[in-house]
């Protein structure tokens, strides 16, 4: 495939607009002040970089904001992120299985940075799971990708069904059903079902703070803070966790397992309330009592370019 038409996709150029009200700043810690302007800068400069590099380059492209994406991104050969994985799972809702993308963690966490730091608060910055490049690599990997000397990577992404009728959205990383109040209890039932229409003997019936489904790709995310596993990048499988069972008994056992790419798991959702957060809070469908939820990776995979280490 030869690319020439390509799209830089920004976080935006300031993304603490908090930082500072009518002059003066909200924040007091000098140390937490100087980090976050810090982040802007480093993103500021990332962002010049990458337009430095492509200016260079015998390619066609144009910088857009990821805030003013809001239709599918056609007419391009390749889209660009630039910003962490956020960026990414932004775009990834606005792109089918025809357009690569790579993404560039343009703040990258800085290990002396978050030791220096510890005991006064998180000074991690960006993790970049998914981001294929930083500012140091990113012209040596655009120049294998222009010259055809690598390939991007099929990644899994999940597709869900309310009430048999297909969402638009796609998960690259992870699906979550719960209530819209944290505090809330969820009830539900699941079952994996089998494509040929055979189910697991039993539904499993559930009480807790919600249900998430990951793919490989978001087996490394909240899956893994909660204590999940971590897949092959490749893998089609997905992952689930009932999060927070209440009195799980005898179905204890049936709360976190996996299901293959010829499976499907069928919520039943049984509380007033309801929504599927798609890949955090990217995307948000609601839900009711009564409404069915189908889950399964037969969604259009995302062509990512990833880095060696994943």
């Amino acid at each position: 495939m030869s690319i020439r038409k390509l799209l830089l996709l920004l976080k935006p150029i300031d993304p603490y607009p908090f930082l500072r009200s009518e002059g003066a700043s909200l924040i007091k810690n000098p140390q937490v002040l100087k980090y976050l302007e810090s982040r802007c800068k480093v993103h500021r400069n990332a962002i010049n970089f990458c337009q430095e590099i492509l200016s260079k380059k015998q390619v066609e492209w144009k910088p857009i904001s990821r805030n003013d994406v809001s239709n599918p991104i056609r007419d391009v050969d390749m889209v660009i992120t630039v910003g962490g994985d956020g960026t990414l799972l932004h775009a990834s809702h606005f792109l089918d299985d025809s357009v690569p993308v790579l993404g560039v963690n343009s703040d990258p966490t800085q290990a002396h940075e978050v030791e220096e730091l510890s005991d006064q608060f998180d000074a991690s910055r960006s993790t970049g799971h998914l981001c294929g490049a930083t500012v140091e690599n990113f012209e040596q990997i655009l120049d294998d990708i222009l010259h055809g000397r690598v390939v991007p990577s099929k990644v899994s992404r999940i597709s869900v069904k309310l009430n048999s009728e297909p969402l638009l959205s796609h998960a690259l990383n992870d699906v979550l059903i719960a209530h819209p109040c944290p505090a809330a209890v969820s009830r539900f039932s699941f079952k994996i079902k089998n494509k040929d229409g055979d189910t697991r003997p039993k539904t499993v019936n559930c009480r807790s703070s919600g249900l998430r489904v990951c793919t490989a790709a978001g087996s490394t995310a909240a899956m893994l803070s909660a204590g999940g596993f971590v897949m092959p990048m490749l893998s089609r499988d997905l992952q689930f966790m009932v999060r927070e069972p209440i009195s799980p008994g005898t179905t204890s056992t049936q709360m976190h397992s996996s299901f293959k790419p010829d499976q499907s798991m069928d919520v039943n959702w049984y509380s007033d309330h309801g929504t599927i957060y798609m890949d955090g809070c990217q995307v948000r469908y609601n839900v009711q009592l009564g409404d069915t939820i189908e889950i399964s990776s037969d969604a259009p995979v995302l062509n990512v370019f990833l880095s060696k280490r994943v």
